[in-house]
């Protein structure tokens, strides 16, 4: 008996590796293309690291005109939950980070290289794993949990590295006759890698982000296939990144202890092996300290969380970019207008230590985002998320719409327009006055410098009764206001006031913000004539008196 024995009693209907290689060909593709993948396990919602490692993934194979693919590694099966497939998809989809191939909900595959499901490539990995055991580089091992605890507890007691390697490993040199015996009484087993490693050698690898990195060899001899039949992570995706063309496995850095195992599996298995690019997790300060955004304690670390709140995609796009690439910022100044796809991302210039998560800047990058939109574009979005998130305010906006796209086109279009929201979540607060129904139901209104009622009751009945005229344009309109504080002693002009506080009670900019409060119950909103204009003559009369 010999090792193809061996082989083929554990793995008698594994079709030969060749099959396989020339069913998933080489790509033709242009030289420097990469073909990148987003690999999450179905165990939960998408995490924002997730989404931030996609758009460096999507960003990089887009620019080279090469392919981003999407691969469920479903192998740890007892993690995975229900929709879990359908939700990492649906995530990708709303921040248009959509794969070029993926699994398809319908069950047809997109693209050429599924399946792109790691439980339904479980024929291929038996391949593979028939082919290392064929040449001597893995095995069945037999050891039972107790077997196993044992010789953790003598490693530990020998002051050892704990593990499975070297004189450690019971089942390593078991007489193939001995293995075959064992497996034909149903003794249960696993297959593990026969590593060749020296931990005393060092290899050297360059990292795409972190650079140059040194480690020992690996000499662990892990498991590649479980007892249930499927892959360890570490196999499947040795496999599948050779099978599927991959050149760059970007992930998180977590996975940086295991480039030497990874290594050595490629190597082992005959292929060549991709680059590496880890990117380092983003974090959050939590009472002084920094730690990873956590899916038990942060909201945000949810993508969900972005949707629910009304973050658009393009501000989360605007903003991981930010972390991920320093020169974008200076970029985005320069380049107002610009699809961000015209930005050239760098791998060498992402951070090598954890980029700190500032919500208050995420939502200042949003701020600038939603200011380049219309009203037009605004309101669409408002309607879209309202639709879900807050059905009163979809039916405010939906009693009428003309109205509505008037509200949102305040200060649009301008060289500087205003930059008053940050997600569709403010919208309701920042309009409510707006809309008669809603004006009646808040009770303060905001004065500010101006507070006796008497003083108030004067300018508001003065301007109604010899100022306001709906139908004047905005340099009459301001003008009159400046008459109207020059007849009730204050100054035309701020400047004025400056220069001679004792002359006058205040100036034109505290008259204007009476009427401001007097119409809208707030002390700060966009711009007051045009607010007028939206609101129209009835219900500015209506308000004011």
């Amino acid at each position: 008996m010999d090792n193809k024995d061996l082989a083929n009693i554990i793995f008698p209907n594994a079709k030969e590796i060749s099959y396989y290689e020339e069913k998933y060909p080489e790509r033709n593709l242009k030289e420097g293309a990469i073909v990148t993948r987003f690999a999450p396990s179905p165990t939960g919602f998408v995490h924002i690291g997730g989404l931030y490692q996609s758009l460096v993934a999507k960003k990089m194979a887009n620019q080279t005109e090469g392919v981003f693919f999407v691969r469920i590694e479903d192998t740890d099966q007892k993690r995975e939950v229900e929709n879990g497939v359908k939700e990492i998809l649906d995530s990708l989809d709303d921040y248009g980070l959509s794969p070029d191939e993926t699994i398809g909900l319908d069950g047809k595959d997109k693209g050429n290289y599924g399946p792109y499901l790691q439980s339904a490539r479980k024929e291929i990995y038996e391949s593979y794993a028939k082919y290392l055991i064929e040449k001597g580089m893995a095995y069945p091992c037999f050891c039972t949990q107790e077997e196993l605890e044992t010789i953790r507890e003598n490693q530990t007691k020998a002051k050892e590295r704990t593990g499975y390697y070297g004189k450690w490993t019971k089942c390593r040199n078991m007489p193939i006759d001995m293995a075959i015996d064992k497996i034909k009484n149903g003794v249960p087993y696993i297959i593990r890698l026969k590593s060749p490693g020296n931990p005393d050698k060092k290899i050297k690898h360059k990292d795409a982000i972190k650079g140059n990195i040194e480690f020992p060899e690996n000499d662990q001899d892990v498991i590649i296939i479980k007892s249930d039949g499927l892959p360890t992570y570490h196999f499947a995706h040795a496999v599948d990144d050779h099978l599927m063309r991959t050149n760059l496995v970007i992930r998180s850095d977590e996975w940086v202890a295991s480039v030497p195992l990874h290594l050595q599996l490629f190597y082992c298995l005959g292929f060549k092996a991709p680059k590496y690019a880890h990117i380092a997790p983003i974090m959050k300060e939590d009472n002084g300290n920094k730690r990873k955004l956590s899916k038990r304690k942060d909201p945000e670390a949810a993508v969900s969380y972005y949707k629910e709140e009304g973050i658009p995609k393009e501000a989360v796009e605007e903003y991981l970019m930010n972390i991920a690439n320093s020169n974008f910022e200076g970029w985005r100044k320069g380049n107002k207008d610009k699809n961000i796809d015209e930005f050239k991302f760098e791998l060498n210039k992402m951070g090598v230590s954890g980029a700190l998560f500032d919500m208050t800047k995420l939502l200042d990058v949003s701020k600038g985002v939603i200011s380049r939109y219309t009203g037009k574009q605004i309101l669409d979005y408002v309607l879209e998320w309202s639709k879900n998130y807050d059905k009163e305010l979809h039916e405010l906006l939906t009693k009428d719409l003309e109205y509505s796209l008037k509200i949102f086109n305040i200060e649009r279009g301008k060289e500087k327009p205003r930059k008053d929201i940050s997600k569709w979540s403010d919208v309701k607060n920042n309009i409510i006055y707006m809309f008669d129904e809603e004006f009646n139901k808040i009770k303060e209104y905001e004065y500010q410098k101006i507070t006796d009622s008497q003083e108030i009751k004067k300018i508001v009945s003065e301007y109604v009764s010899n100022y306001f005229d709906i139908n004047d344009d905005k340099e009459t309109w301001f003008n009159k206001m400046k008459d109207l504080a020059e007849k009730l002693g204050y100054a035309r002009e701020v400047k004025e006031y400056k220069a001679n506080p004792e002359n006058y009670k205040g100036h034109v900019g505290d008259i204007s913000t009476v009427i401001r409060v007097t119409l809208t119950k707030r002390a700060n909103t966009p711009d007051l004539y045009e607010i007028i204009q939206v609101l129209g003559k009835e219900t500015v009369e209506k308000r004011l008196k």
